[in-house]
């Protein structure tokens, strides 16, 4: 939807208010007032509409948000009149909790507001608006089924992750001869859906297959099978610098360095040299997260050395080169990490998908890391905003990219950045969000002044709290920072120790 001009919102407000006024001399409900203005107006989204149908403005609506919130017994977030006006003309959307909210402090459902969530067998998870699947609760979805919201479906992993190792299982046991080819159609599922599984499930996955693929492994070497022994090994290389990465989005920072290193060596082995320029990629990562800056560089300096495509430079350069320079104060060099990143990027075929692809949302995401280590928040606030335009709704790189703009608008702006938290954690479930990514919003927890409204108390606290009982906060005071808590009870913690 395109942003009207301050003449035409004018307009638009005079309209709706005589709208309203006329169906409210005709003795209309205000379910039919929203559904005039919108036939009228069909530039409002539905949310504005119904709040212009009751007459309210923004301010009126926070305080009665903020009413349900004490009503409940729950700390008042910090929604703003400027978030509020973002959700209304896009592209930002409210999560399911401040969703629901809405729908009580307007008298309507989710469905009417237009931000139902939607099960993938096509039925709508609408909460009524006494809060019918249980604000403050965890939701439940439809057993069997993914869960789409604003058009981002994820894959079932129940059901999918299994049945590939299922069927490769059952391939192998019936033609091991075939364990090559087999083998290497098995690591694309893994590769191409990373981001849409929960990293635990897909190690675990990983894990196992990885496993299964061994015995083979050690028959083709044991045989004298050379050619088909390097294609496995090959294999073996890319499952464990996947589990690598993966121990990586875990918090395990030191499996993570030895599942790298071992896929190193393996790639090393059987000559897989853009494997190798990946791999010491993502043990820069790493080195660079323990703030081992110097060892960051130099993994992503050998990496750069041996990557031979455009786009893998332009990986490289982003993902490792420019945030190391950056964290070691060479900012000139850092400037120029970027600019080869760019040229690179655009100078490549396409942008690969999957975890060893990369992307233009990815590049952006790094470059506005870059911003942020350089202290240029502003530069990192553009670039952030575009990662998260370019990203796949709620995924993990937009929820990354949230996070980074969130720092880079904490000096400046603290209630947006922690508004823009809550909202980071309305919409990414738990269970969803990597490690680095809380990591992150660790750092922007002790960088909010105390006064900002969802700052006391930053986003996240109130979920799963039953109605009427306030959050454990003395309890909360002794808990030990560690990255695998829920992002809660981290910012509880981290708020209460200040």
């Amino acid at each position: 939807m395109s942003r009207p001009t301050r003449a035409r919102r004018e307009q638009i407000r005079r309209e709706a208010a005589t709208i309203r006024a006329r169906c409210e001399r005709e003795g209309r409900p205000v379910e039919e007032i929203a559904d005039t203005i919108g036939e009228r107006i069909p530039e409002l989204s539905a949310l504005e509409g119904w709040r212009l149908a009751l007459g309210w403005t923004r301010a009126q609506t926070l305080v009665i948000v903020a009413r349900i919130y004490a009503d409940d017994g729950l700390r008042v977030p910090g929604l703003s009149a400027e978030q509020l006006c973002r959700f209304e003309h896009g592209p930002d959307r409210p999560g399911p909790e401040y969703a629901q909210v809405l729908a009580r402090a307007y008298g309507t459902t989710e469905h009417r507001l237009g931000l139902a969530t939607r099960c993938a067998c096509g039925r709508d998870e609408t909460r009524l608006p006494t809060g019918g699947l249980g604000y403050g609760r965890a939701r439940e979805t439809h057993v069997g089924w993914a869960t789409t919201h604003w058009g981002v479906e994820h894959v079932t992993t129940a059901a999918g992750l299994p049945a590939v190792r299922e069927s490769l299982h059952r391939a192998l046991t019936d033609d091991p001869r075939a364990s090559r080819a087999l083998a290497e159609a098995a690591v694309e599922p893994y590769a191409l859906n990373y981001s849409r599984h929960p990293p635990q499930v897909l190690f675990g996955e990983l894990h196992r297959v990885r496993g299964m693929l061994a015995p083979v492994l050690e028959h083709a070497a044991g045989g004298g099978d050379d050619v088909a022994a390097a294609g496995l090994r090959s294999v073996a290389a890319r499952l464990t610098a996947l589990l690598g990465n993966l121990a990586f989005h875990l918090g395990d920072h030191t499996g993570a360095q030895a599942h790298l290193a071992a896929a190193a060596l393996l790639g090393e082995r059987c000559g897989a040299d853009d494997l190798r320029a990946w791999t010491f990629g993502a043990a820069s990562m790493v080195a660079r997260v323990d703030r081992r800056h110097e060892a960051a560089l130099a993994h992503a300096e050998h990496g750069l050395a041996l990557a031979g495509t455009a786009l893998r430079r332009a990986q490289l350069s982003s993902w490792a080169l420019a945030p190391s320079l950056a964290a070691l104060g060479r900012s000139e060099d850092a400037r120029r990490a970027v600019i080869d990143a760019d040229d690179a990027l655009d100078a490549a075929p396409a942008q690969a998908p999957g975890r060893f692809g990369f992307n233009h949302a990815e590049h952006l995401l790094h470059t506005a890391e870059t911003h942020i280590a350089l202290g240029q928040g502003d530069r990192a606030g553009v670039h952030a905003h575009a990662s998260i335009a370019a990203a796949v709704h709620a995924s993990p790189g937009w929820a990354a990219a949230a996070a980074v703009l969130a720092l880079a608008e904490a000096p400046t702006t603290p209630g947006d950045a922690a508004a823009r938290a809550h909202d980071l954690l309305d919409r990414v479930p738990a269970h969803h969000l990597r490690a680095t990514t809380r990591e992150r919003l660790e750092r922007l927890a002790p960088s909010l002044p105390r006064e900002v409204p969802a700052g006391a108390e930053l986003p996240g606290t109130h979920r799963g709290v039953a109605p009427g009982r306030r959050h454990p906060r003395t309890a909360l005071a002794a808990v030990r920072i560690d990255r695998r808590l829920p992002p809660a009870l981290i910012y509880a913690a981290l708020r209460h120790r200040r």
